[in-house]
């Protein structure tokens, strides 16, 4: 098992900066990859990064590339989203997410959600206008 706990949301104002984190409990994470998803309000979930297992490989999408950064640190067990130029588009409860069967990588890494087996609580991320 592997419990996720995301911290670093709030209100910030267009064109500010937030840093998330993930915090893993129960097992290391250095031999799982590692994503971040959101769900803007009423809309479904959406990928957003993925990094691999070796910390090697980044991922985003469309929306954050240039904006956005993902990173681990096995050491601490933990992963972070640095945001950047946030924009009111931004705003939705983020979630951190951890892939174990590594067979499902390439799903993992450009976003399936279905390829995580582990899941965080969410943190909310508001960007005003």
């Amino acid at each position: 098992q592997v419990q996720l706990v995301e911290s670093g949301g709030g209100l910030v104002q267009a064109g500010g900066s937030l840093r998330l984190s993930c915090a893993a409990s129960g097992r290391t994470l250095s031999n799982l990859h590692m994503g971040w998803f959101r769900r803007p309000p009423g809309k479904e979930r959406e990928f957003v990064a993925a990094i691999g297992w070796e910390g090697g490989n980044t991922y985003y999408a469309d929306s954050v590339k240039g904006r956005f950064t993902i990173s681990r640190d096995n050491a601490k067990n933990m992963v972070t989203l640095q945001m950047n130029s946030l924009k009111p588009e931004d705003t939705a409860v983020y979630y951190c997410a951890a892939a174990v069967n590594l067979i499902r990588s390439v799903a993992a890494l450009t976003g399936s959600a279905y390829a995580y087996d582990y899941w965080g609580q969410g943190t909310q991320v508001t960007v005003s206008s």
